[in-house]
């Protein structure tokens, strides 16, 4: 299977490291000028300079804005009004016992995680639905569906993104635009690295504690190993693609089997 993503624009939030710039990676070799986001300018200039150095015949924008707020979402669309392609990756997680979350903590999380992901769907949907075509892939988690003890209010807003992915497939029926979004399982980013160590521990070497993290704390998972970043990439990568044309509406998994479930 050939994916070609000549003459579209996918903006990738949150992608100056981990899945969102291996998806960004992913989108500019199949062909899409590819726009970097992240909230600070050096990390996004970075982030464009790593990949216009391993990809020199892509072609690789960069916007830095803070998108959790209206104001870093109006920065962006005023600089990039057209997108073929929106990737949802913007996202925050951390372990916090269910009974000390804050009310403070649970708007973070939904601002962030939920909020988003709906004000640039509400935004760039019209201008796709017009020009007939369009790709909106969101990254929901294997926590929207198993919520953890130690992560509720990230579970909720990764759940939340899933009924907002389903709803905005529904507004746009029959116009040649699709929404999905995609059940990432637990997958090997440095934040995870610390997530892991917070966990287990710091005393073992990495391929032993993710193991050790996996068997006691992610037991369902059918990998027994965390998920690489590209193993998320290339499902999106796909799904933003024409031949993924009678997809929508969908929460697909690329979740190593987590989830015990033949549907989420």
């Amino acid at each position: 299977m050939n994916i070609d993503l000549s003459n579209r624009t996918a903006l990738v939030t949150g992608s100056t490291q981990g899945i969102g710039l291996a998806i960004a990676t992913d989108l500019a070799t199949a062909g899409a000028t590819v726009v970097v986001n992240g909230r600070g300018a050096d990390g996004v200039a970075d982030a464009v300079a790593e990949l216009r150095g391993r990809l020199p015949d892509a072609t690789i924008e960069g916007v830095a804005a803070d998108l959790a707020t209206a104001e870093g979402a109006s920065t962006v669309m005023a600089a990039f009004p057209d997108i073929d392609i929106l990737v949802n990756n913007l996202g925050i997680f951390g372990s916090t016992p269910a009974l000390e979350i804050s009310d403070d903590e649970w708007r973070r999380y939904f601002e962030v995680n939920v909020l988003s992901a709906a004000r640039l769907m509400r935004e760039y949907l019209p201008g796709m639905t017009a020009r007939g075509w369009g790709r909106v892939i969101s990254i929901a988690s294997d926590s929207a569906v198993v919520i953890p003890e130690e992560m509720i209010h990230y579970g909720m807003s990764k759940t939340a993104l899933l009924a907002v992915s389903r709803g905005y497939a529904k507004a746009v029926k029959g116009t040649g635009v699709t929404v999905n979004a995609v059940i990432a399982g637990p997958t090997h980013t440095g934040g995870v690295e610390g997530f892991v160590a917070e966990m287990v521990g710091d005393e073992l070497p990495w391929d032993e504690a993710q193991r050790e993290f996996m068997r006691r704390h992610r037991p369902q998972s059918l990998l027994e190993r965390l998920i690489e970043p590209e193993e998320i990439a290339h499902l999106v990568t796909y799904l933003a693609s024409p031949f993924a044309s009678a997809t929508t509406g969908g929460a697909l998994r690329a979740d190593g089997g987590y989830v015990d479930s033949i549907l989420p």
